[in-house]
C-alpha cells in the first residue's frame, strides 16, 4: 500500500513599495515577530494567484508578483513555503482578517532586521529576499489541454 504524503503548501511575499519599504504583518498567533504576508495555497490554486489573494485578504493591497526568491520547508509542520518578491501596486493598508494584528511598511536593512523579525526561520527568508538580485521564474500550467495560467519572473 502506497502512503500519499500530506504537505501544506504556502506562499509569502517580500513586497516592496515605491519608497523601498517592505510590507510586514504581525499575526495574533505569532505576535512576537513581524513576518512577510501570505498564507496557505488553496486546492487547485496557482502559487502566484494564492499570493495575490492572501495579501489582498490580509491587507487590502493589490500586488504584482515578480519572481521566486526562495523555497523553505518546515519539517515540524510539513509546510513548504515559496517566497516571492512582489511590488506594491495600489490600495491602502486595511487589515481584512482577524488573523492579522498589524500591518505596515518598514525600511529594512541587514542591521535593523532583528528589531522587527525575531524568529530565525522567518529572518532567513527575508534576508534571502533582500539579497536576491536574480529572481527565479515561476509558471503555472494546465496540461490537458495545455495552457499557461501565468508566469512571473525572467
Amino acid at each position: 500500500m502506497r502512503i500519499v504524503p500530506k504537505h501544506i503548501v504556502a506562499v509569502s511575499g517580500y513586497i516592496v513599495n515605491d519608497h523601498g519599504e517592505v510590507l510586514l504583518v504581525k499575526t495574533h498567533y505569532r505576535s512576537d515577530t513581524w513576518e512577510l504576508p501570505g498564507g496557505q495555497v488553496e486546492e487547485g490554486e496557482s502559487l502566484h494567484h494564492a499570493l495575490v489573494r492572501e495579501v489582498h485578504e490580509e491587507t487590502g493591497l493589490k500586488i504584482v508578483p515578480l519572481g521566486v526568491t526562495g523555497v523553505y520547508y518546515n519539517a515540524t509542520d510539513h509546510i513548504l513555503v515559496v517566497v516571492f518578491r512582489a511590488k506594491y501596486e495600489e490600495g491602502d493598508l486595511n487589515i481584512q482578517t482577524q488573523e492579522i494584528k498589524e500591518a505596515n511598511f518598514f525600511l529594512l536593512t541587514s542591521k535593523n532586521i532583528s528589531k522587527y523579525i525575531t524568529r530565525p526561520h522567518i529572518a532567513s527568508r527575508v534576508q534571502d529576499a533582500m539579497k536576491c538580485n536574480c529572481l527565479v521564474p515561476y509558471e503555472a500550467w494546465e496540461v490537458s489541454p495545455c495552457r499557461t495560467l501565468g508566469r512571473v519572473g525572467v
